[in-house]
């Protein structure tokens, strides 16, 4: 009976592999300099972030995680940060939805650390001060996106009638 039961639980099991992480475009500009340096450091931070992903084989796809982020003193800008973190996972099968919150909440929670640690690993290298980028809960966009598009799916139809 423990056998069978054991065998059921690795049927349920999916698939998931990470073949690869890795940078797949990275950019720092400061475009004030070496003005920026004379102003008091308190910038006013903003974050945007966005995933996307592509079926590579069977089984096989590319979630890409863009960051960017933006720091500015007044209406100057004092730096631009943009990271691309890409991975390349083995996904077994599985149902449309789960497939979908697969790649578009679980790689890239898998990603965001090796983002961030570029994101403040290029702030530093530009001498400012530290910046550690905040965890970022990628169920809860996930399902706030997922939310957005049954909503404006709804929309056409209220309309219709």
């Amino acid at each position: 009976m423990a056998e069978e039961q054991q065998n059921a639980q690795q049927q349920q099991q999916i698939d998931f592999n990470i073949q690869r992480i890795f940078l797949k475009d990275i950019s720092f500009e400061c475009p004030n300099s070496p003005a920026v340096f004379q102003k008091e450091w308190q910038p006013e931070v903003k974050l945007d972030l966005d995933t996307k992903s592509g079926k590579l084989a069977d089984n096989v796809y590319e979630v890409v995680l863009s960051l960017t982020v933006t720091a500015n003193i007044g209406e100057d800008t004092a730096f631009l940060c943009e990271v691309q973190q890409a991975g390349i996972f083995t996904v077994g099968e599985m149902p449309d939805p789960q497939l979908a919150h697969c790649l578009g909440a679980f790689c890239p929670n898998i990603l965001f650390p090796y983002a961030r640690e570029a994101v403040t690993s290029m702030v530093t290298r530009g001498t400012f001060p530290q910046l550690n980028l905040a965890p970022v809960n990628f169920d809860a966009l996930f399902a706030q996106a997922m939310q957005q598009r049954a909503a404006e799916q709804a929309q056409p139809e209220q309309l219709d009638s």
